[in-house]
């Protein structure tokens, strides 16, 4: 690729862009910045898509700012939302800020001299400005029926709770953050998702009479699965990319579950791969999609992306405990992680203490089995695995130390029969 436009559309990223923004980045290096709303203490999945393009930027020369909502975050931006948000307090988004900003620091290098990236807080001007010099200075240039005319104000007026004069002020808010980052930055360039088009478009017209600076925008599609549902939701929640939030092991499995006719554009959208390694795995999806080589090739790449190599390499060993694999080194959290859906139940820790348990009594405690007698046929045949190694013999106890971490015993039959057990009292 030529330039970071071309880069976009190949990888189907460029919904809309304001005028001259393709020849803009054909031939000039901007500074560009993005905004990232501290409403949460960690990003998602959703932001990875304009935390990525913010990285591309940076790859192709142009110098990025990841602008930290503080100030705007007090209020909540009502773009694609049907109702108002609970409004944080200071201290909350302040929080939220300080965890976002080690994932931010994953993507983006901001030891580079030639363009490092910046972490910008708009409420460094947007908590201090006085208000009538806010209502002079900026809401003078924006009439209410331009406002009204925006899709992130209408779709709400139309419904019966209507939107609040903070969210509707929302709109000039992000237009004189463009004037406060060209200021400091020498910022002309903003992006975002094509929820943002409204308010992008509002800030570049701010700039051009206030500053009489050509600005530009550009914003990418937002993105939904293949069936139209939301991206990043998964049975268990929403997709953080804090660990903490949500496993590297949930993480990868998020992508490695990917639908065949989402998994190509998330290669696209989300990694750094290009045109030619994708293309023999779109080849696979197409001709051999049992063997979802395209699907491990994003799980591991992501995972890698936004976990580590450690935590990618703690998630394939999970990922292949469910199937019979090692699972010595993992932690109780983890198996408690993998095993969350399987059948469980308790177990006394007195139970267990000293020789332990009769496996036949806990294979039938358990249900794994109906009877003893059945349990022992099946140990003998070697049908019957303690935290995945095969039983020794009937006679086999199951004791304290046979638990992970003092707190879970893997039991299985056969090859997919699981029951988790869980250490009590």
């Amino acid at each position: 690729m030529t330039n970071v436009f071309d880069e976009f559309q190949w990888r189907g990223l460029v919904h809309s862009f304001t005028e001259g923004t393709l020849e803009m980045l054909a031939t000039e290096k901007v500074t560009v910045y993005i905004g990232f709303d501290p409403s949460a203490d960690s990003l998602q999945i959703g932001n990875l898509l304009t935390l990525m393009g913010l990285a591309r930027m940076q790859r192709y020369g142009h110098s990025p700012i990841a602008l930290a909502g503080g100030g705007t975050g007090l209020i909540g931006d009502p773009s694609g939302k049907t109702g108002e948000r609970p409004l944080l307090d200071r201290e909350q988004v302040e929080a939220n800020l300080e965890a976002i900003k080690p994932q931010l620091a994953r993507f983006l290098d901001f030891e580079v001299k030639s363009n490092p990236a910046r972490i910008a807080n708009n409420a460094d001007w947007l908590c201090t400005v006085p208000m009538m010099d806010f209502l002079r200075d900026v809401g003078k240039h924006f009439t209410v029926n331009y406002m009204m005319a925006k899709d992130s104000v209408k779709s709400r007026l139309e419904r019966e709770d209507g939107i609040s004069y903070a969210e509707f002020s929302y709109m000039l808010l992000q237009a004189y953050d463009f004037v406060q980052l060209y200021d400091r930055f020498g910022c002309t360039m903003q992006s975002g998702g094509s929820d943002q088009w409204g308010n992008i478009v509002s800030g570049v017209e701010l700039l051009r009479r206030v500053r009489n600076v050509r600005a530009y925008g550009l914003v990418f599609p937002l993105l939904t699965n293949a069936d139209g549902s939301k991206l990043g939701k998964s049975v268990h929640g929403t997709i953080f990319l804090d660990a903490k939030r949500t496993s590297p092991y949930r993480f990868y499995q998020y992508w490695l579950n990917r639908d065949d006719a989402d998994v190509i554009e998330d290669l696209k959208h989300f990694t750094w791969m290009t045109q030619d390694e994708i293309a023999p795995l779109a080849h696979k999806v197409a001709t051999q999609p049992e063997q979802r080589e395209a699907q491990r090739a994003l799980a591991q790449t992501m995972t890698a992306l936004v976990h580590g190599e450690t935590a990618l390499a703690k998630a394939m060993q999970a990922s292949q405990a469910l199937f019979g694999g090692d699972i010595a080194g993992l932690s109780a959290e983890e198996i408690g992680d993998i095993f969350s859906d399987v059948p469980s139940s308790q177990v006394a820790k007195a139970a267990l203490e000293g020789a332990g348990r009769s496996l036949l009594d806990v294979l039938v405690d358990a249900g794994l089995t109906k009877s003893k007698g059945e349990a022992r046929r099946l140990i003998d045949s070697g049908g019957v695995y303690v935290n995945n190694a095969p039983a020794a013999s009937a006679e086999q106890t199951v004791a304290l130390t046979d638990a992970i971490e003092g707190q879970f015993v893997v039991l299985r039959k056969g090859k997919k029969s699981y029951h988790l057990l869980q250490v009590v009292g």
